[in-house]
């Protein structure tokens, strides 16, 4: 059953500042992938990198190092609560980061590239157990809306950021930021955050106990649907910000604004997120992200036949894509309280499990994807309706059939 008080009742600090930790944890993740894409081709130079896309693997070692490791740190965090095991984590990102700037290979950058994803991870686990600790259902929803919109003023200015470092240092301090993040975070989270899972309420840490964990996330109908659906749909995400700087460098000749143009598409991102926190509670999570998923692929399915017949030109490109990738924030949001609301005793475990399928899964679709780049964004649009009707058909077998139920 959904809880129906309001979100602030549950919360130990006041709400905007619970709005403002929480996403911050989030966007050392956004931060660590979007502050260095206008400094691909400048890594792609310095290494000497042979192949095409080949700097792409800057972000997707990352990605690719934050999926599994989340299986571990949800029972961890159940277990030992979650206030000591994310001050560890973002500890180890902040090292990382560091490691990153000082390295003379572009193999070692990768490898620490991806323990900074392992890291970040463990962040990211337990960012989402913290909100479900507190909360569930409609409010949870609502409150991750709050908590995106403020969470997407990262991917709108750390492009921006970037290219600012570009400026005045060399590549190497977009790495450098990321460290002083993590140090303002570690210093917020120490003075302000409280432990918000009870000593009481911590399960037992061993292999049968973990296993039954995994086994309760697994045998549960929506949380399995919807966590694969949101895996697939945000392969979407992971592609285009792999290939976003070509994207706009050679599709369009715009590399040298691409940083504005980049933090548009992520400010309809967010504003979409501050709408749904507005009307989720009145209209239900299934029936917004349900809508929202079949306007994602209809969206995505025009702009590529209006490119196709029209040719590939920003004014016809952009705004089309603005509205395709403004979905995301109706979708993230209320997928993730679809798919946790079932499973509150676990929510360590269970965020963990969510946050393995979907960044794996999406990290892997997102390759693919943005591998097919070949000088044209029809390619990527492509795969966008693709992975749309993939994840459209997972929510129907889910739900057996019946959309836009208003729970």
């Amino acid at each position: 059953m959904e809880r129906s008080k309001g979100p602030s009742a549950h919360l130990p600090l006041p709400v905007w500042e619970f709005v403002g930790i929480v996403a911050s944890m989030m966007a050392l993740n956004a931060l660590a992938i979007d502050i260095m894409l206008p400094a691909l081709s400048d890594i792609a130079d310095h290494y000497q990198l042979s192949r095409a896309n080949d700097q792409q693997w800057v972000i997707f070692a990352y990605v690719f190092g934050f999926g599994l490791p989340q299986l571990f740190f949800g029972p961890l965090s159940d277990r030992y609560g979650r206030r000591g095991l994310l001050q560890l984590c973002i500890t180890g990102y902040i090292f990382a980061g560091l490691f990153c700037m000082m390295t003379r290979s572009f193999e070692v950058l990768l490898a620490m590239r991806f323990l900074q994803g392992v890291f970040a991870a463990g962040v990211r686990v337990i960012a989402s157990a913290i909100v479900r600790d507190l909360m569930a259902g409609r409010a949870m929803a609502r409150i991750m809306s709050l908590i995106m919109t403020v969470f997407m003023a990262v991917p709108i200015l750390a492009p921006t950021l970037g290219a600012i470092v570009l400026l005045v240092a060399p590549w190497q301090w977009t790495f450098g930021i990321l460290s002083v993040g993590g140090v303002l975070l570690l210093t917020w989270v120490s003075l302000r955050l409280p432990e918000t899972q009870p000593a009481a309420s911590r399960q037992p840490l061993s292999l049968r106990q973990t296993g039954r964990a995994y086994a309760q996330v697994l045998t549960t109908r929506e949380t399995v649907g919807y966590m694969s659906a949101s895996g697939v749909i945000f392969g979407a995400l992971f592609a285009f910000i792999a290939a976003s700087e070509q994207i706009f460098r050679d599709v369009f000749d715009r590399g040298d604004s691409f940083a504005i143009w980049f933090a548009g598409i992520a400010a309809s991102l967010a504003l979409a997120n501050f709408v749904n926190s507005r009307i989720v509670e009145r209209f239900g999570m299934r029936r917004i992200s349900h809508i929202v998923l079949i306007g994602f692929t209809g969206l995505a399915l025009t702009n590529s036949l209006i490119l196709l017949v029209l040719g590939e030109r920003l004014v016809l490109f952009y705004p089309l894509f603005c509205l395709t990738f403004a979905c995301f924030g109706m979708l993230g949001s209320n997928f993730s309280a679809i798919a946790l609301e079932p499973l509150g005793p676990i929510a360590g475990t269970a965020s963990a499990a969510y946050g393995f399928a979907t960044s794996t899964v999406a990290s892997t679709f997102g390759y693919l994807v943005a591998s097919r780049f070949d000088g044209s964004v029809v390619p990527i649009l492509n795969g966008f309706v693709a992975l749309g009707l993939v994840s459209l058909s997972l929510i129907l077998i889910t739900e057996r059939g019946r959309l836009f139920a208003s729970k």
